[in-house]
């Protein structure tokens, strides 16, 4: 017991005030995940601070090297004012450091800042346009039209980008059948971008931001309203002739006649007085390859204008005077081919096709293609310079394409696209047709056999997100290839800078339910060796299942059929895993652990698909998730518990507060408003509540309670514009349920918008106490919302509200006996005893009690949930049994994976002294 309580005073977990830490001058290393970059364009990253260290007005951050610029701003505060996460950006550098030190200094009362390194960013802010310049390139963004950029101009004064501009393309029908194509009167409907508001950050001492928002606006084809609404926001560093751009679209249209045929993105590139020989046309093709040809290619001809004149244009440099070719070239130039057009074609994770034109009308022209594309086309001429523009996850976002257009012209024109038009238009349907399932006792019966769980109206896309990013590098002339591939390898894995795991967890800043990787004994390290094998088999298995696509990519599946070698992908909620039971966490506190490069690029992708896709974001539903399902939105679940915003929370701190990301974090907000329309249990509700907007509502204490504490946390962390409001209903709800007799065991509570507060259920309105938990209550989150809330308030908690999850997290797993003594009644429908045996740690810790430790071991090992017994191995099926050979392991689910996984880590970390 004494080693408990030790841990105990180490890991806070009781919520005490922390003490203060000596404020003095001091230094953090941050270095880069995986391998140093080649090159360093410039990049953001957060870091954490323990509580109580710096307060935002008396502390100057620098870099330690004297020399490279640092622009710095808090993204989150401890409660009593301190910095808990700062954010910081540096320019592009000439030389890449494997690591950086950042040098945290206090300023002394009544001295000013140390000087700041000057940079080249200009920033102006004007009535119709704003002018960003990194001292490398200048970007124009005008404040209305259709232009999002009006010019992107290089520092030799050239104009390599213009009219820069949304388009998109969508139909009102799709034929079912290719006979059905000739009597099927499709409207189709062109759309450009229309600019609503344009801001600019407000500090730019290193790092600008420019936010555009709108709608697209019908340009042409059958009539339509705007829509498909989007922001944009455009990062761009001292001097570096990168640009970021993270683009985001809310689908508000309707699932039957709204069908996207195309969405893209597109420039026009000045090419006047550029020879068509020096014009020049790069596309990306595998392994960092290209495809290098110029709009009038002299190579491969009958006859040979001359070595140097081969090699200059293969090099996409300017050709020598025509004065030295052979003349029988020369001469005969006019009759040499013009291809104005090309077009790259990523309809599938496996393969891209290649085509070019010499104009529109005429045949195209086949060329090789290749199977994952590198996603980055540029356009340009030797001597004029050029443009060129990557997205990242290229094939993994598939269907996507490259067009260049116009190549011959004075004007030349590039488009990436996000959704091509060459792919089948992008079907939002349901995937069936309701199956009569119109009444309450048909749908629960369905969800018996299939497990979704199916509502007419229910299964819409509207208010779901999408969020792609791509990156702009200008050229005052035609890059070498080489040059290109080292850019695309940077957009595909943009660098990442992050702190050293055993300095975030000395902060505790996120959390302390995690603790770095142990393999001091037996026992530890095959815990140790069954988390590396779970995370690499679901790496594994993104690539050999395929989920990709333009909405899929990111999401994991979520139940095994080992009959069919195969994820359950077409039976209802087996399928698309949407959260359910928290992989994301896993994921992240697997990252904290243990900084894998790999595991962050996975969990990153898997934040942006559940945060955007799994969510709404319009509408009435704004701020809820939907249940796993064949399609993301299919199932009639609408829960705070998929959008719960502390899957979201790691990464926000971790990039320095991604805007993105902090913006969904704002959706959830208003997630509290949606018990007033919709009741989450409406289908199996027996106290007749039902929901009425202004009244009371009614919602649990488990998934719902922790998700919208989740975001209340963060916006008080991060004193955003509603933190006041936030912090009321976070602390007016605990209040709550530290005041019902039962606390958590109540089951669920009234909340009353309005004030904030909450009050005893309908089932229970005099506080008698009653008994109505769930297995689901603390697997989405809960147990490090509620962790990391009592270090925030620390000995300013509402009373007995530690004393109300105290109880929880012992009696859950108490015996029968034990639940009476305490609350009159046992518990009904225990399970996930794997899964909860991380709340007997918590309460271990906290008491210093070893019996109980002994338990959440107990219960770790022989509950339910992944055997000591199951061997972590996989089998392989090759053969006619399955499409194509896979590694399986057919014994494991996603919740498996995601709670054995959280388990694991919190047990080791609050109770593994005591593993038995």
């Amino acid at each position: 017991m004494a080693r408990v309580s030790r841990f105990l005073a180490l890991m806070g977990v009781l919520g005490a005030a922390s003490a203060r830490v000596n404020v003095s001058s001091s230094s953090v290393k941050v270095s880069w995940i995986g391998d140093s970059p080649a090159q360093n364009l410039g990049t953001t990253f957060g870091l954490p601070w323990p509580q109580g260290k710096y307060q935002p007005n008396d502390v100057d951050f620098k870099l330690s090297d004297g020399q490279t610029p640092l622009e710095s701003w808090v993204t989150g505060y401890w409660r009593d004012g301190s910095i808990k996460w700062s954010a910081h950006a540096i320019p592009k550098t000439d030389k890449v450091a494997d690591e950086y030190t950042i040098e945290a200094t206090p300023v002394l009362k009544g001295r000013s800042r140390g000087r700041r390194r000057t940079t080249k960013l200009s920033v102006k802010d004007g009535g119709k346009e704003v002018t960003v310049d990194t001292g490398k390139v200048t970007i124009v963004f005008p404040k209305d039209g259709r232009s999002i950029v009006r010019s992107i101009k290089t520092a030799g004064g050239k104009t390599v980008g213009k009219d820069g501009k949304l388009v998109l393309y969508s139909q009102n029908k799709i034929p079912g059948t290719a006979q059905d194509r000739a009597k099927t009167e499709v409207g189709q409907s062109n759309f450009e971008s229309n600019i609503e508001g344009v801001t600019v950050s407000k500090t730019n001492s290193v790092r600008a931001l420019v936010t555009v928002r709108g709608k697209h606006k019908r340009t042409g084809g059958s009539d339509h309203a705007d829509w498909l609404p989007f922001v944009l926001r455009f990062y761009l560093y001292a001097g570096s002739d990168a640009i970021r751009l993270v683009h985001s679209i809310t689908f508000d249209g309707k699932q039957d006649k709204d069908f996207i045929s195309g969405l893209g993105i597109q420039f026009q590139v000045p090419l006047k007085g550029e020879q068509l020989y020096n014009r020049h046309v790069r596309l990306a093709g595998t392994d960092g390859g290209f495809l290098n040809e110029a709009v009038k290619g002299i190579t491969g001809l009958r006859r040979d204008p001359g070595a140097a004149v081969r090699t200059a244009q293969v090099a996409g440099k300017a050709l020598p005077a025509e004065s030295t070719w052979d003349s029988r070239v020369t001469t005969r130039l006019q009759w040499i081919p013009v291809w104005n057009d090309y077009s790259l074609s990523q309809l599938s994770p496996d393969g891209f096709t290649l085509k070019k034109r010499t104009e529109a009308g005429r045949s195209w022209v086949n060329i090789p293609g290749g199977t994952r594309s590198g996603g980055l086309a540029y356009l340009g001429g030797a001597t004029q310079g050029g443009l060129a523009i990557a997205l990242r996850d290229f094939w993994k976002r598939y269907p996507t394409g490259l067009d260049i257009e116009n190549a011959g012209s004075d004007e030349g024109q590039i488009t990436l696209w996000l959704y091509s038009p060459d792919a089948a238009p992008l079907d939002l349907r349901g995937y069936h047709d309701g199956l009569g399932l119109d009444t309450y006792e048909k749908q629960l019966d369905a969800l018996e056999i299939t497990y979704e769980d199916y509502e007419k109206g229910f299964d819409t896309p509207y208010g779901i997100a999408r969020t792609n990013e791509i990156f702009l590098y200008a050229f005052d002339s035609t890059p070498s290839s080489d040059t290109l591939a080292q850019l695309n390898g940077h957009a595909q894995q943009p660098p990442v800078l992050v702190a050293k795991p055993e300095y975030i967890k000395e902060t505790k800043a996120l959390g302390s339910y995690w603790a770095l990787p142990d393999t001091s004994n037996a026992a530890k390290a095959k815990i140790e060796s069954r988390l590396d094998f779970l995370v690499k088999h679901y790496q594994n298995e993104v690539e050999a299942r395929r989920w990709y696509g333009f909405l899929d990519h990111g999401d994991i599946m979520h139940t095994y059929d080992s009959d069919r070698h195969q994820w359950r992908y077409d039976i209802g909620g087996y399928a698309w895993d949407n959260s359910e039971l928290s992989p994301d966490l896993f994921l992240w506190q697997y990252f904290l652990r243990t900084g894998s490069a790999d595991v962050y690029r996975f969990v990153e992708a898997l934040t942006r698909h559940t945060g955007e896709v799994d969510s709404y974001h319009l509408g009435d539903w704004k701020g809820l998730g939907t249940r796993h399902g064949v399609k993301h939105w299919a199932d009639s679940a609408k829960q705070a518990r998929i959008s719960q915003p502390q899957y979201r929370k790691y990464f926000f701190y971790l990039s320095g507060g991604d805007e993105r990301t902090g913006e969904l974090l704002e959706h959830t907000l208003d997630a509290d408003k949606t018990y007033g329309i919709l009741d989450p249990v409406r289908k199996v509700r027996t106290d007749g509540w039902k929901p009425s907007p202004g009244a009371p509502v009614t919602f649990g204490l488990g998934t719902d309670w922790a998700a919208l504490a989740a975001g209340w946390l963060i916006e008080w962390e991060r004193r955003g514009p509603r933190w006041e409001e936030a912090k009321k209903k976070l602390t007016g709800t605990a209040t709550g349920i530290a005041r019902l007799k039962n606390g958590f065991v109540t089951g669920s509570g009234s909340y009353i918008i309005e004030n904030g507060t909450l009050q005893p259920p309908p089932t229970d309105p005099d506080n008698k106490g009653i008994v109505a938990i769930s297995h689901l209550n603390a697997v989405f989150g809960m147990p490090e919302v509620i962790s990391e809330l009592l270090e925030y308030w620390g000995d300013a908690a509402p009373a007995g509200f530690r004393d109300a999850w105290l109880d929880y997290t012992y009696y859950y797993a108490g015996t029968a006996d034990e639940q009476r003594a305490r609350y009159g009644a046992s518990f009904s429908g225990v399970s996930l005893k794997q899964a909860h045996s991380r709340l007997s740690a918590f309460y271990a810790a906290a008491r210093g009690n070893a019996t109980v430790a002994a338990r959440a071991w107990a219960d770790y090992y022989r509950g339910d949930g992944l055997k000591d017994t199951q061997q972590f191995t996989t089998e392989h099926v090759g053969g006619s049994a399955v499409v194509h050979p896979v590694d399986e392991a057919a014994w494991l689910s996603t919740n498996d994976f995601a709670q054995y996984g959280l388990a694991s880590i919190q047990n080791l970390a609050y109770v593994g002294d005591s593993i038995a």
